[in-house]
């Protein structure tokens, strides 16, 4: 992988750290293409159970490399917003369908697409420093990195659309009231913190959390009968596991099971 993307996988837990912190995380060509490549290939890694996704340095991600954007409009003008269908798309389709969970551990400033993929996360943790930003108005652009769709299920439309007609820095602690992010923590606990969690889900059922994401989803989108039906054909397929038969031998016997994530 391109140095712009740490990769590290340790007894079932993938970790991902966006790795400019002298640029505070944007997102230049070779960055966007090393996070989606990674996050393909913690999907399909067997032996992948979780995925914890943070930057590095002082920021999470604030978004696009504007400097390189700036070279890419006077070089091909609307052409350049290509790279919404070229990466940020696959990028938050990765995190958002990954058949495990993703934990999000925002170490910073999460502004436009790079707050776009901490809200397509399963679980966000914040540091105490930790803020966000949508962006999109102040560059004279729509949403992109999935905003249009994740934002509005974690605030509320209205709250949404404030939040992008009118963009302004919502920290740490006004992003958990929100419902941004799921937690905060003290930055010196953050790494402690999101790592547990990782691993934590790391060690769980891990094809019943791809079908509870699946579900939701699709339930998103759906109406009631045909979700029950979803679930139903879920309920079939993780029937099946080696984790269900686990779990409900270990209830029996009174003992707390030992998932394999099979």
């Amino acid at each position: 992988m391109a140095d712009t993307v740490r990769y590290d996988v340790t007894e079932g837990l993938a970790t991902i750290v966006l790795n400019r912190p002298d640029a505070m995380n944007a997102l230049d060509t070779e960055l966007k293409e090393s996070l989606r490549d990674t996050l393909r290939q913690a999907a399909d890694d067997a032996t992948v159970r979780a995925v914890l996704l943070t930057g590095s340095g002082r920021a999470f991600c604030v978004g696009q490399d504007l400097k390189e954007h700036v070279s890419a409009l006077q070089e091909s003008g609307g052409d350049a917003l290509k790279t919404v269908g070229r990466h940020y798309n696959p990028i938050t389709l990765a995190i958002a369908a990954m058949p495990k969970p993703v934990v999000a551990a925002v170490n910073g400033v999460a502004a436009g697409a790079g707050a776009g993929f901490a809200f397509a996360a399963d679980w966000r943790v914040a540091a105490d420093t930790a803020a966000f930003h949508t962006s999109f108005a102040g560059v004279a652009l729509s949403t992109d990195s999935g905003v249009a769709w994740t934002l509005p299920r974690l605030v509320g439309p209205s709250r949404a659309s404030d939040l992008l007609l009118f963009p302004r820095t919502v920290r740490a602690e006004e992003a958990l009231a929100l419902g941004l992010v799921n937690r905060v923590v003290p930055a010196q606990e953050l790494a402690a913190e999101a790592g547990a969690v990782a691993r934590e889900l790391a060690s769980g059922p891990t094809g019943a959390y791809a079908a509870m994401k699946e579900a939701l989803a699709y339930g998103a989108s759906h109406s009631l009968a045909e979700t029950l039906d979803k679930e139903a054909a879920l309920q079939l397929r993780v029937g099946g596991s080696a984790d269900h038969r686990i779990a409900v031998e270990a209830f029996v016997r009174k003992e707390p099971p030992r998932f394999t994530g099979r």
